[in-house]
């Protein structure tokens, strides 16, 4: 059974949607308000399936009492309803259920029964496919459900980049307060201020229904009283947090944890939101390649180190993808081919480090690799030599 509320500053209005709804035997509840203040504290207390939504009133536009209303009520569906057709469009870029036109019908009632009906069961099933804590993935691109070691998988449903945008910023100073003038100062900086108030409310609630239909238990909080927003992850993971959390619990690689390192590793899919082009990101961004960095060849040479060199081989590949200007990530790589005996990998490698040091970047091979090249094609070493000095001094 459905419950449901109504605002409309029309007396009229409301008792007429009232009577169409209680004749349909799917709502068992209904509330109706002419004040829409007082439709949120309603909506706060008995959280109502469904909220149909006047758009035009005295008191409140629709945007801001639907971000009011989100606030109160996550979990609430909302239906905006309008005497005029021009909203409908600002309805559905607000990412509403629906929008019905006054005068109400009771068969356009049921197209709106139909669609609601057909959210619930979508998040039901959302929330039946978590079997495990969810996580929101940042290294490379945003995603939720993130599952570590994939870039694929599932995606954000945004109505605009510029919702997505908003939501990686909140996200960015994820458990910290965000004022409203930082937040149109960033996203809106030429607009006149009333209209850019409109539009961010328009977005946080975008980035709520977005929320909500990824099944994320992930809450945008009014903070301050109103002056700006807080996001808070609640029981949703972050794939940055785990990554950093991680490594700071577990220490140096030993043969105990080497399996949580390796977990670790594979977190890092990619540099931080590196599919987008965010200014405000590229502190973090730098910041989290370093860390990776060195992380990352810790591990590369413990693995080597201890007779692991299929896996020191694959954890060299990735830094050499993520770090192609480091010459230690080379010199590990060709260390690795050389432990394996693949004499043509090891100048293959080498070949790619050349053409990456003299034709992209003009300048000489390394001597730390050009010196290790030219001992193995003398035969002055083989491959079960000790690990080069220069590796152990990079980590």
């Amino acid at each position: 059974m459905i419950k449901a509320l109504l605002i409309d500053d029309e007396k009229l209005a409301v008792m007429h949607m009232e009577k169409l709804l209680r004749e349909l035997p799917e709502f068992d509840a209904v509330e109706s308000y002419t004040d829409p203040l007082a439709a949120v504290e309603a909506a706060r207390k008995s959280r109502p399936d469904v909220i149909f939504l006047d758009i035009v009133m005295p008191e409140l536009n629709g945007m801001q009492a639907a971000e009011l209303m989100q606030q109160a009520s996550p979990d609430s569906d909302i239906v905006f309803v309008t005497g005029y057709d021009r909203y409908a469009i600002e309805a559905f870029e607000m990412n509403a259920l629906d929008y019905v036109l006054k005068p109400v019908q009771r068969t356009r009632l049921a197209k709106t029964l139909s669609r609601l009906i057909g959210r619930r069961k979508n998040v039901i099933q959302t929330a039946e496919l978590q079997t495990h804590q969810a996580m929101i993935g940042s290294f490379k691109t945003l995603r939720p459900n993130a599952v570590p070691g994939t870039s694929g998988m599932s995606a954000f449903r945004w109505r605009t980049s510029r919702a997505q945008e908003m939501f990686a910023y909140l996200l960015h100073y994820r458990e910290r307060f965000v004022g409203k003038d930082k937040l149109i100062q960033q996203f809106w900086p030429e607009s006149p201020f009333k209209r850019a108030s409109t539009y961010l409310y328009t977005t946080i609630y975008q980035i709520r229904q977005c929320l909500k239909q990824s099944g994320l238990d992930v809450e945008i909080a009014n903070a301050s009283g109103g002056e700006g927003y807080t996001l808070h992850l609640k029981n949703t993971a972050l794939d940055v947090d785990q990554f950093e959390t991680g490594l700071r619990t577990l220490g140096a690689v030993t043969a105990d944890n080497c399996a949580e390192h390796i977990r670790l590793s594979q977190l890092y899919i990619g540099d931080y939101l590196a599919d987008y082009d965010y200014s405000w990101a590229e502190g973090e961004r730098q910041r989290l390649r370093s860390v990776q960095l060195h992380h990352a060849s810790g591990l590369a040479l413990f693995l080597l180190e201890n007779g692991r060199t299929v896996e020191a081989a694959a954890e060299y590949t990735k830094l050499a993808e993520l770090h192609p200007y480091s010459e230690h990530t080379h010199l590990g790589l060709l260390q690795a081919y050389a432990l394996l005996g693949d004499q043509n990998a090891v100048d293959e490698r080498y070949r790619q480090a050349e053409r990456l040091f003299e034709k992209e970047l003009d300048v000489e091979t390394p001597l730390v690799l050009s010196e290790w090249y030219k001992r193995w094609n003398a035969g002055e070493f083989s491959g079960s030599d000790k690990i080069p000095t220069a590796l152990r001094s990079s980590v």
